[in-house]
């Protein structure tokens, strides 16, 4: 089996690879791994090694402790002690930071070119919750909740939650979830399409593990070009201009090597191996 370690910079991610699969640990379970700006830039360098990093290919989200990310540490804002407290900071200068940021860690999860999975062991709240529905998929234990949670400490919102909740759910059900700030329980959220697994505890990581394997070992030209078709689409592309880029894309994973040795696999009745040429 191959592993090796990332290098985030910091204690607050943790990152590894294990045969094919980087696993991204948010890891302040004395916070409910609310964000910190360390976690934040460790998950920038993470992710941006895991995008070119030939031996990835699925990246996986997922919390220590038992719950996914409580979002903005609020706890620390009341302290004084979270991000940007006592800054000297411009106001602009905070916007464009954020900006950044944002673009870097759940612009970067939306926008990756290999199957992104957010695993919930436990709650996703505010932007914790916008970094799950960044993922291409999302499985959780059959006790975590999702709650958008900022119009309780009035917040509007951040990291790309409004957008990504109202592609998958629409406008009027998203108004809904972040005006009333109404918790899901799974049940809830997958009859949403919030998630798309929900295991019990017994089951929860041999049941993510699984989904993970089986992306690390797909046809990764292939999935790459189905999130891009999918994004563009997502994206508010025209039809036609959607239709083309499918073209473009499928002719050339017919020249591919995997598509090849897949269809002769097929006709064999075998398994298919994919080696991402």
């Amino acid at each position: 089996m191959s592993s090796r370690t990332i290098d985030t910079g910091t204690d607050h991610l943790q990152a590894e690879v294990n045969d094919g699969v980087a696993v991204l640990t948010m890891n302040r379970p004395d916070r409910r791994n609310a964000l910190s700006d360390e976690m934040l830039m460790g998950m920038q360098a993470a992710l941006a090694e895991c995008a070119t990093a030939s031996d990835v290919r699925c990246v996986v989200l997922t919390g220590a402790g038992g719950a996914f990310c409580a979002g903005g540490d609020v706890k620390g804002m009341a302290e004084g002690s979270a991000r940007g407290a006592g800054s000297v900071e411009t106001y602009d200068e905070r916007v464009q930071r954020q900006r950044l940021d944002q673009r870097a860690t759940s612009g970067a999860l939306w926008a990756m070119a290999k199957p992104t999975i957010a695993v919930l062991p436990g709650a996703a709240a505010g932007a914790g919750l916008s970094m799950a529905l960044a993922c291409d998929l999302r499985i959780a234990v059959d006790t975590a909740v999702m709650t958008t949670a900022f119009a309780r400490v009035g917040f509007s919102g951040d990291y790309g939650g409004t957008w990504f909740l109202t592609q998958l759910v629409g406008a009027a059900k998203a108004k809904e979830l972040y005006l009333l700030s109404s918790k899901l329980d799974m049940a809830q959220a997958k009859g949403l399409g919030l998630v798309n697994a929900v295991f019990p505890a017994a089951e929860f990581e041999a049941g993510w593990r699984g989904v993970a394997q089986q992306l690390a070992t797909g046809p990764s030209i292939a999935y790459r070009f189905m999130i891009e078709n999918i994004n563009r689409a997502a994206a508010g592309g025209e039809l036609l201009d959607c239709m083309d880029l499918e073209v473009t894309h499928h002719i050339h994973c017919g020249q591919t090597e995997d598509h090849l040795n897949a269809a002769k696999a097929f006709v064999d009745k075998q398994e298919p191996v994919f080696r991402g040429r």
